[in-house]
């Protein structure tokens, strides 16, 4: 063999799966795919954007709520995931490491309901969406840590969709104290789901949707449970509207939203994923006004509208073709 055939075949096959920011079709993902996925993460982010209002409406303690929406949608999986083979066997064929980084992801989506949900009765719905979906920022550094190096556009676009967060925050802080708490769980809650989103790209490398969920919505029940009894969190002696409103939040927000993502998680890649997450905030703001009378101060909407051009800049920059994947390993 020649040597310059020798150096054209040692030259790696370009990378047909979509890096951290996302498909591009001029990498091979088809456009019809890419579609579907952005489709499917249209309904997710509906979804998660009634799960704020919704919540805040429910008469029942946070902790219950985070756990009942859980319970109720492993309740639901349950049928699919042990009683048809394909998924009886995915599960029994997951890989010791692959099983830790799942029940990680669980854990992390339980620190992530555990501290965001009593945000959302410590402050508005508004400020507390905003805070929780500063996800795509703690992506981006995580992947950062990672050794993925984001483009100039990605900072600039975090940068500024922290500053729309900082707006709204600077409108709680000159409140209450209380809800200067609320605002730094909701925060909390945020960076949880930012590892939860990053761990689920990486089990759904290899594991699909229905396995991973339903390790992961278990992981959480079982630990949410634990809060729960341990914290004397009355878990019963709801009305049945209460009932109603959970049954409504598993669906909508549980099963179409959190399962959805993370569905497209493994087409779309984190970055993409966690970014359009922020547009649950306007989505809930706009719910909790018509359906709460909870009208956010004036400065709230220019803070939502500096978020969403961060948004832009973001996406814009995960478009970038000269982006640099990460380290597949977590």
């Amino acid at each position: 063999m020649s040597a310059a055939r020798a150096r054209r075949d040692a030259i790696p096959t370009p990378r047909t799966t979509p890096g951290p920011a996302g498909p591009d079709p001029a990498d091979g993902v088809p456009v019809a795919s890419v579609r579907t996925e952005l489709l499917l993460l249209a309904v997710a982010i509906a979804g998660v954007s009634l799960s704020a209002p919704l919540i805040a409406a429910t008469a029942a303690p946070a902790l219950a709520i985070a756990f009942w929406r859980n319970a109720m949608a492993v309740g639901a999986l349950t049928p699919v995931a042990l009683l048809r083979r394909r998924h009886r066997a995915e599960l029994r064929g997951i890989g010791r490491r692959t099983a830790l980084l799942a029940v990680a992801a669980g854990a992390l989506l339980a620190v992530h309901f555990g501290v965001w949900l009593p945000s959302l009765q410590m402050t508005s719905v508004a400020s507390s969406t905003a805070l929780v979906t500063t996800t795509p920022i703690w992506t981006t550094l995580l992947l950062r840590l990672r050794g993925h190096r984001p483009p100039a556009l990605v900072w600039a676009g975090t940068a500024l969709a922290f500053l729309g967060v900082l707006t709204l925050t600077g409108v709680d802080m000159s409140l209450s104290p209380r809800a200067l708490a609320g605002d730094a769980l909701a925060l909390a809650g945020g960076i949880a789901a930012a590892g939860y989103v990053l761990l689920g790209a990486e089990v759904r490398r290899t594991v699909g949707t229905v396995a991973y969920t339903y390790v992961c919505y278990t992981t959480t029940t079982v630990l949410l449970l634990a809060a729960c009894l341990c914290g004397g969190v009355s878990l019963g002696g709801y009305s049945g509207e209460t009932w109603l409103k959970l049954a409504v939040l598993t669906v909508a927000a549980q099963l179409l939203g959190h399962s959805l993502i993370n569905r497209v998680v493994k087409g779309l890649g984190p970055s993409v994923t966690s970014t359009a997450i922020l547009l649950e905030t306007p989505g809930a703001a706009l719910i909790a006004a018509l359906w709460l009378g909870q009208e956010p101060p004036a400065v709230a909407y220019p803070a939502l509208a500096v978020i969403m051009a961060g948004l832009a800049l973001v996406i814009m920059g995960g478009r970038r073709k000269d982006a640099v994947a990460p380290e597949s390993g977590v």
